[in-house]
């Protein structure tokens, strides 16, 4: 199978390049150098040219803070930029697969969010990524829609690598204790893709690791694995204010892989050991 990946610079990007080679597919990765997703010109040149059999959108605009001060932008890469990848494998017959967010929902209650649930997202960046999912349901029947949350992988910023330098830094931390969720590695997510895009098992679904935190226990568990003595103190989000709504709620039902023939991926604390030991090679 060939297979167009768009965000190679990123975290999933690059796994999911690694991956798909491994396995014997012609990938084609591409970034803004080669395919600007926000110019429609590029995006029908490029696809066409590349003749895939499938395209896994992973590019996207993630700085969520960021984003409710360059809503246009966020707006062109998210929501425009996917319709212009979506109406191209519609007019080419190509299957694809849409990298989405939790960031979808309102983040309330404490019921874990369904892939068929209401979407209602409190950012500009939710927002845009909805709309970026409206973009692929709209334009296509061949297509998988997968949300993911809380994700680190080797390639690119994240909450563990942020941690690990604040804890050289500093022996006492706060890290909000009332956001729940589960951290997922690209490295796992990557294999799964892989999987499902392999198959024509269609729609939306929830992927992240296994198990659930909250970002205070996850700091808590990437010092105890890496061996430092930082002590973490849990506060409230109410002491860390930011620009963008964060959901309080990420929680994900992943049952629908596993009703689908898809195996679960591993737990997140298995998932942060693997990690910790690549990033410290």
């Amino acid at each position: 199978m060939k297979v167009l990946v768009t965000g190679v610079k990123g975290q999933l990007g690059f796994d999911v390049v690694n991956e798909l080679e491994k396995r014997g597919h012609e990938t084609i990765g591409v970034d803004i150098e080669e395919m600007d997703i926000t110019d429609e010109e590029s995006v029908n040149r490029v696809i066409r040219e590349a003749a895939p059999d499938s395209v896994i959108h992973c590019a996207a605009y993630t700085a969520v803070d960021a984003a409710e001060d360059n809503e246009e932008l966020c707006e062109r890469v998210n929501a425009t930029g996917t319709e212009y990848i979506a109406r191209v494998c519609r007019d080419l017959d190509i299957k694809m697969m849409y990298i989405s967010t939790d960031y979808v929902f309102n983040g309330q209650g404490t019921r874990p969010w369904e892939p068929d649930d209401e979407r209602e997202p409190l950012s500009v960046y939710g927002r845009t990524k909805y709309q970026g999912e409206l973009a692929v349901e709209e334009n296509l029947t061949k297509y998988f829609i997968v949300r993911i949350a809380w994700v680190f992988g080797v390639n690119g910023k994240n909450f563990i690598k942020t941690m690990l330098n604040l804890g050289k830094a500093h022996d006492k931390l706060t890290v909000v204790a009332d956001q729940t969720g589960s951290p997922t590695y690209t490295y796992d997510l990557a294999r799964l893709l892989v999987d499902m895009i392999e198959t024509d098992k269609y729609g939306r679904y929830h992927a992240t690791n296994e198990g659930l935190c909250t970002w205070y226990e996850f700091a808590c568990e990437i010092f105890k694995q890496a061996g430092m003595d930082v002590k973490v103190e849990p506060v409230g989000s109410d002491q860390y204010p930011a620009k963008a709504k964060r959901p309080s709620n990420s929680r994900m039902n992943k049952d629908k892989l596993e009703e689908n023939g898809f195996e679960r991926l591993p737990s997140w604390q298995d998932a942060l050991k693997r990690y910790l030991e690549v990033i410290s090679v």
